[in-house]
């Protein structure tokens, strides 16, 4: 049921609801981030606790935003965070094409002699596990977030062929809030995101709007790519450029990814068109 007053938001324009929608966000996560930042001494478990509570609160803020702002009882449906086997099947075997995608990056560059592999670590099946826990988290909170209420604010202004797009450049912008020197030094890897929000789209569409398919992929390029850089399993060539396989390691922001996701997206698209 519309709330009276917050009802008026449904108005604005898609860019002005998502702006409100964040700065809800900001202004509950504060007092609860605070303290973690506060006290806790661990980076990483500031850095997993302030997100746990962040994706938390989105997912409790955003069914009331859907109930109120737009008369949605069923937000989480509507995004396309539905339980059912379509979703399933469509998680599982993204999840697997993912692990392909990364596995014929580093083939390439095996091939050409770009990096050398590592002996495997004892603790490798630990390293999979946790990785697999925390992949498929990120995916399942950052496709609800910009897959499911984005797109969703977008389309309800735009059509199809403008809220996709729209969607991957807000995704890549987002992750590229962090200082202008690690920007300027980075910034092949916008490119990069915004692709992979467009191969993120176009799957999500492709599922008849299901967000089984995007977290699987999603997740999989996560996981394998976690695999491999925790796990320690690659060393790069120094005398390899970096543009080439990636700054720091990257494929977002190297040659060979940007390639490999632009002849996915040729081929996502087409389905997606279909």
């Amino acid at each position: 049921m519309r709330h009276p007053l917050l009802s008026r938001l449904a108005r604005l324009p898609a860019f002005g609801r998502i702006f409100v929608m964040m700065l809800i966000l900001v202004a509950v996560w504060l007092p609860f981030a605070i303290p973690i930042y506060a006290y806790v001494r661990d980076p990483d478990w500031v850095s997993i606790g302030s997100m746990l509570v962040l994706y938390a609160e989105f997912v409790a803020i955003v069914r009331l935003w859907g109930r109120w702002v737009h008369g949605e009882p069923r937000s989480l449906q509507r995004y396309g965070l539905v339980w059912n086997r379509a979703n399933a099947i469509e998680l599982v075997r993204n999840l697997a094409l993912g692990w392909v995608l990364i596995a014929v990056v580093f083939s390439i560059e095996t091939l050409a002699g770009w990096v050398t592999w590592s002996a495997l670590p004892s603790n490798l099946g630990l390293i999979a596990i946790e990785g697999g826990v925390i992949a498929i988290a990120v995916a399942s909170a950052e496709e609800l977030v910009f897959r499911g209420w984005i797109w969703d604010e977008l389309h309800r202004d735009y059509r199809s062929t403008i809220a996709l797009p729209l969607s991957a450049i807000v995704f890549a912008a987002l992750h590229y809030i962090r200082p202008l020197d690690l920007i300027l030094a980075t910034w092949p890897q916008f490119f990069g995101l915004v692709l992979l929000g467009l191969l993120l789209g176009w799957t999500k569409r492709i599922g008849r709007d299901r967000l089984g398919g995007s977290i699987g992929l999603h997740g999989g390029l996560v996981w394998a790519y976690y695999v491999v850089v925790v796990g320690e399993l690659v060393q790069y060539d120094d005398a390899t450029p970096e543009w080439l396989t990636g700054i720091g390691g990257n494929p977002l922001a190297g040659a060979i990814g940007l390639v490999m996701l632009t002849g996915v997206g040729v081929v996502l698209a087409r389905q997606a068109r279909r």
